[in-house]
């Protein structure tokens, strides 16, 4: 599991990695955005008018936009694996791996149903759970965070290794390595709740799970 983080570390600075970071960027920034643009409608309808209670409306929307950014990070970041994961994973492949045959894994509609369903489930759990944020913020904290710990180790994981294997034959391998799958998770949610550090979330994550995969591999054949 070190060894996975620390070469996907290593090789954050290849040109290969640049173009998915600039689209994990964009995909944040326009995640956040449309998470503003909705906050002030929401505001801008609940207080009307101006005057203080505007300020203070408008001062806790902007609060709610934060705190909505960084709790939804992650479902919505899984949701949209497909831009990065793939090129990340290859360039992993070429540095590290060039004895490795052609990719046949899973149809692409395959993988992309895994990717939209997993994140619309685990959206619908930290949906769930974000009453917390506002009533018990050091328990939301630590619930964020476990149900990030499984989202992206189980998601990264599956995904990366259905560019090699079937569906269920992914799921099969997470299963088998399951302790260092979820230790891994758990780094990146530490990650995910860090504004600007989040966004390495998606490189770092599909590149440290493709070491993970080809890593055991390798010990166990």
């Amino acid at each position: 599991m070190i060894a996975a983080c620390l070469l996907a570390l290593r090789q954050l600075a290849d040109p290969a990695f640049l173009g998915p970071l600039a689209k994990s960027f964009g995909a944040a920034l326009l995640a956040f955005l449309g998470l503003a643009a909705l906050s002030a409608w929401a505001v801008a309808g609940v207080a009307g008018g101006s005057g203080w209670l505007a300020g203070v409306a408008g001062a806790l929307g902007g609060l709610l936009v934060l705190a909505l950014a960084v709790w939804l990070f992650v479902p919505v970041m899984l949701a949209l694996s497909g831009l990065f994961l793939d090129p990340v994973s290859a360039a992993v492949e070429r540095r590290f791996y060039p004895q490795l045959p052609p990719p046949e894994g899973a149809p692409l509609m395959a993988q992309l149903r895994f990717n939209l369903g997993f994140a619309l489930k685990t959206g619908v759990v930290t949906l769930a759970a974000l009453p917390l944020l506002a009533f018990a913020p050091p328990v939301g904290a630590v619930v964020l965070w476990l149900v990030s710990t499984i989202a992206l180790g189980h998601g990264l994981f599956e995904g990366v290794a259905q560019r090699r294997m079937p569906v269920a034959g992914a799921r099969t391998e997470r299963r088998r390595r399951e302790v260092p799958v979820l230790l891994i998770g758990a780094v990146l949610a530490a990650l995910s709740l860090v504004p600007g550090l989040n966004l390495l979330v998606p490189v770092l994550g599909t590149a440290a799970m493709t070491h993970l995969l080809h890593r055991d591999s390798k010990r166990t054949t």
